[in-house]
């Protein structure tokens, strides 16, 4: 089991992004709650990861703090989630307002993540409610939740305008291209870096 990485920053690509660790480079998926937050390219981050094994492939997924890990772990055991819903749920809305949608029965606002049909929202609503107990009652105090500053926004991934890495980005989570792309040039200005235009249209379709 891997549990956490410590190491330099070397490429990033949401969700995906390489830690160099003592010389080997490992593959990380990570949401974009995790993205906001990383340091520049160079730059040394620490992760807490959740492993997993399958047939076909060994996944690596990384996380900010352990709470936010812990609540990706409580995700996926939600019947129907998977790893990649997973991650798909936690950028598409901030961890207070998935807590605040368990503790408010409300499904609107989940059936508009890409993956989540009405099914799967009652189901997230009913196991996570349980899961979630011990969290902070009030919302606004949940741990994960973010300003609408959040973290300093990082330089983007190269030197385009960053609007087809957004796009890449959004249909990596599960967004279809057309969707994609219109969320993106409809929050678009000059000078914004990828993560920006990412946490911008997310804000923007949910």
């Amino acid at each position: 089991m891997i549990g956490r990485l410590r190491g330099q920053l070397i490429e990033k690509m949401p969700p995906q992004l390489v830690i160099d660790v003592n010389g080997v480079g490992y593959e990380v998926e990570a949401p974009m709650t995790t993205f906001y937050k990383l340091p520049a390219l160079g730059e040394e981050v620490t992760l807490f990861t959740h492993f997993i094994v399958r047939e076909d492939a060994q996944l690596l997924y990384g996380f900010s703090d352990r709470n936010e890990r812990r609540l990706f772990r409580d995700l996926i055991k939600v019947n129907g989630v998977g790893p990649k819903l997973g991650l798909t749920i936690l950028s598409g809305i901030e961890a207070s307002q998935f807590v605040r949608c368990v503790h408010d029965g409300d499904t609107n606002s989940l059936v508009k993540l890409p993956g989540v049909g009405k099914k799967t929202a009652e189901r997230l609503l009913i196991e996570m409610k349980d899961r979630l107990k011990d969290w902070n009652n009030s919302p606004e105090d949940f741990s994960l939740e973010m300003s609408d500053s959040g973290a300093p926004m990082l330089e983007a991934v190269n030197q385009s305008d960053g609007r087809e890495e957004a796009e890449q980005a959004l249909v990596a989570l599960g967004y279809k291209p057309q969707q994609a792309s219109k969320a993106v040039n409809a929050v678009y200005a000059a000078n914004m870096s990828t993560e920006d235009l990412i946490r911008h249209a997310l804000k923007g379709m949910v």
